[in-house]
């Protein structure tokens, strides 16, 4: 085990008993332990080497046991038994393992590893984990058992919507690595897509270079002005569709929002399944010209989708083209309101006291804001995809205060500053140098005359 495999390992067991510290002298069936947990499952933290931000009163309990029987080392979290080997299958690998599986439902994984590895699909350098296929197999819903029944025994029925509009599906796909225009370097891209339950048809979809609210809004603002606005808006759990500005745009525009439960990716089977197309179709075209911008993978994307894809008969739409279906089902597809302001709708927010040189700092950026607003609490509304030069709207007690631009700290050299009052205090900043806030023209007169 290396050196950083161990510091992250202990600041992971200092989280836990950072959390548990203070219950170790309660009993285990005191009211008050219930209420400590109940408090700090309620709260929201930072967790090394993890996404989420709760930790449950069960995981809780189960840490308080683990130190009490295994002291500190007992909250260790345990070391993987296929340390030094990737668990992450190359999507080639995967696709053909996918492929014989559905050709092949009834065989066992050992036989499908190994009809892929005689075909020449698998490399025979690549370690291939009965547990890693099993898990591949499991997340696509295509594990059974030898009577033909899904291992899952929970009811599920396939669903179809019959008006375009009533649910749209949104995910990520990872894909190809393309040239930062800003850097020079190449950097993975990520495929955020939304497809129309009842046509399949695709509203818009895009590549970016991250996978965060920031990427997806821009790619649902698209959507919802060529294609309407859904009843229903069906996603996953990661970070940027439990964001809470999702949820608040969605709210404002009348969209339910809905979230798949963890580990069950079949809701989502018809959106995984146009991700299997592009891959197969699309990505397969791709030239290393077209990887050379976002913008040029992009362009051949989106010609592909409106070019081909709408045009091409699918089966479970009885041989009819996507854009045909949504040309007979689209009469309940709600537009967006004209006099509604959506660059507004999808503006973050975040809250700022104005400093007493009358800044506020928001992603590393100084913003100076009107002095009457120094001391005061206000409320920033910005685009995090437009440039700083833009500016930000500033908000307090509920009105507009106006825009708040970048700092230029060698303007303001020669502002004249106007004094709030004659008396001075003792926490009055000290004065600015002789000769600071003096026209230009002055200055020089000055310097003659010496």
């Amino acid at each position: 085990m290396n050196e950083n495999e161990q510091q992250r390992r202990q600041a992971i067991a200092l989280f836990r008993y950072g959390l548990i510290a203070d219950l170790l002298h309660l009993n285990e069936r005191s009211r008050g332990l219930y209420a400590k947990l109940r408090e700090k499952a309620a709260a929201t933290y930072t967790i090394p080497g993890s996404r989420r931000t709760h930790v449950a009163a069960e995981t809780l309990r189960h840490w308080l046991k683990q130190y009490r029987e295994g002291g500190f080392e007992g909250l260790l979290p345990a070391v993987r038994s296929d340390r030094g080997r990737s668990r992450a299958l190359p999507q080639a690998v995967a696709d053909a393992l996918l492929e014989l599986k559905e050709q092949h439902p009834q065989h066992s994984v050992p036989m499908l590893i190994r009809a892929a590895r005689d075909g020449g699909r698998v490399p025979a350098e690549l370690h291939l984990p009965r547990s890693t296929v099993h898990r591949l197999f499991s997340r696509h819903g295509l594990m059974r058992r030898k009577d033909g029944n899904q291992e899952d025994p929970r009811d599920r029925r396939r669903f179809a919507f019959a008006h375009a509009g009533e649910l749209w599906m949104s995910d990520v796909m990872h894909g190809p690595k393309v040239t930062d225009a800003h850097s020079g370097t190449r950097r993975k891209t990520y495929l955020i897509a939304f497809l129309d339950d009842a046509t399949r048809v695709i509203p818009y979809c895009a590549f970016t270079l991250a996978e965060n609210t920031e990427t997806f809004f821009p790619v649902f603002k698209q959507a919802l002005l060529r294609r309407g606005v859904p009843l229903r808006l069906y996603v996953d759990n990661g970070a940027n569709f439990r964001s809470q500005q999702l949820a608040l745009v969605c709210a404002k525009l009348g969209i339910t929002l809905i979230h798949a439960r963890p580990c069950q990716p079949q809701g989502k089977g018809k959106l995984e399944r146009w991700f299997r197309t592009v891959r197969a179709q699309f990505l397969q075209r791709v030239a290393e010209a077209d990887l050379q911008s976002l913008d040029s993978l992009n362009k051949k994307l989106w010609a592909w989708v409106e070019g081909e894809y709408h045009h091409t008969p699918h089966r479970s739409l009885e041989e009819h083209t996507p854009l045909e279906c949504w040309a007979q089902r689209a009469e309940q597809v709600r537009m967006i309101d004209p006099m509604l302001d959506l660059e507004a709708l999808f503006l973050f927010e975040a809250k700022r006291r104005v400093e007493r040189d009358r800044t506020v700092s928001l992603n590393g950026v100084l913003y100076e804001v009107d002095a009457a607003l120094v001391g005061e609490r206000v409320l920033l509304r910005y685009d995090p995809v437009a440039p700083a030069s833009r500016g930000v709207e500033v908000w307090h007690a509920g009105e507009f205060r106006g825009r708040a631009r970048v700092v230029d700290a060698y303007a303001n050299c020669f502002v004249k500053r106007q004094p709030l009052s004659r008396t001075v205090h003792s926490d009055t900043p000290a004065a600015a140098p002789r000769g600071v806030g003096l026209p230009l023209r002055k200055l020089r007169r000055n310097d003659e005359q010496k």
